[in-house]
């Protein structure tokens, strides 16, 4: 059995759209990034699109945000 929040399930619930923000919002504070944008895309969880409605709106950050961004990704790249 797949867990609520599976990248699998079809219809994705509210409840697995907060879990997974608020996991993205945990994962992104540990190393000291702060989207204040961040949020449930809800015109998309409310329409009937495919692949499972259900997105998350990363929104605006300013350059210092997107530079720290992209210095951990790179880093979690070379492991």
């Amino acid at each position: 059995m797949q867990p609520p929040h599976s990248p699998f399930r079809h219809h994705p619930t509210a409840y697995d759209m907060t879990l997974c923000l608020e996991e993205l919002r945990a994962a992104l504070a540990a190393h000291g990034i702060t989207l204040p944008s961040l949020r449930v895309d809800l015109p998309s969880f409310a329409g009937a699109y495919r692949p499972p409605a259900g997105l998350i709106s990363l929104g605006n950050c300013n350059i210092d945000t997107a530079r720290k961004l992209a210095e951990v990704l790179r880093k979690a790249a070379e492991r």
